[in-house]
């Protein structure tokens, strides 16, 4: 356990990051698993509705940098060439 004063601030502050992350990370695999459901039902409506929410969500966890921004941009990519493959 820490002793000093800023090392004890440290521990909250991470601990608080990491739940963050945690909630992030989890939500995106959730919206991630909702669009491979969508895209192997065919259900292409709502594939491209997951593929909008799965976005956002994305791009958002790159910008927080929960992940790396081009590690969303990678995802993002994949997932939209899965979607336009599944529609054509």
């Amino acid at each position: 356990m820490a002793n000093i004063k800023s090392a004890k601030k440290r521990i909250k502050v991470i601990d608080k990051r990491t739940a963050r992350n945690r909630r992030i990370k989890n939500h995106l695999k959730s919206v991630l698993k909702e669009f491979d459901a969508a895209i192997e039902d065919g259900d292409m409506q709502t594939a491209k509705e997951k593929l909008a929410l799965a976005e956002k969500k994305l791009a958002q966890a790159g910008a927080r940098g929960t992940i790396h921004k081009k590690a969303a941009s990678r995802k993002i990519s994949r997932l939209t060439k899965r979607f336009n493959q599944a529609n054509a």
